[in-house]
């Protein structure tokens, strides 16, 4: 059993060792999920490869990570209905309701993040105009995060 595992653990590490955008995307959208981890390194990676275009490796980054984010949203639409009448919330919820699908433009920072676009879910936000801010703001996130590569800044 356990060469099984060990065989298909080699597979799966050569078949997505061939395309660092492939682990690119996938980093990105498991780091946008409720599961920890980060995307920032396999940027700088697969920016270090010089193989792809930068507009190439952000977009796909960035699609990984929406993604990632709107996978949050639909959960969140799982969730039972939330009443309005509750004081007591997350942090995520809080700013939500005070600054509306605005909020959802910080969808990328770190630990609040991921609760925004749940949050987004359960209070039953429009899926457009949630799924924009997310995608704008992980945009410019990995934008900004290239172009400090590259020096830019």
């Amino acid at each position: 059993m356990l060469e099984f595992f060990n065989s298909l653990f080699e597979s799966v590490a050569l078949w997505f060792s061939d395309s660092a955008l492939w682990v690119l995307f996938l980093s990105g959208f498991l780091s946008a999920t409720l599961l920890p981890g980060g995307s920032e390194a396999s940027l700088i990676a697969t920016l270090s490869l010089q193989q792809f275009s930068t507009l190439s490796i952000i977009l796909i980054a960035t699609i990984g990570n929406t993604l990632g984010g709107m996978t949050n949203y639909w959960l969140g639409l799982w969730l039972p209905n939330r009443t309005q009448s509750e004081k007591h919330g997350h942090k995520a919820l809080k700013w939500l309701n005070k600054h509306g699908y605005w909020a959802l433009f910080f969808s990328w920072l770190p630990i609040i993040g991921d609760p925004l676009c749940l949050a987004a879910g359960w209070l039953r936000m429009k899926f457009l105009p949630c799924f924009v801010f997310i995608l704008i703001g992980k945009l410019l996130r990995y934008s900004l995060l290239a172009a400090i590569f590259h020096g830019f800044f």
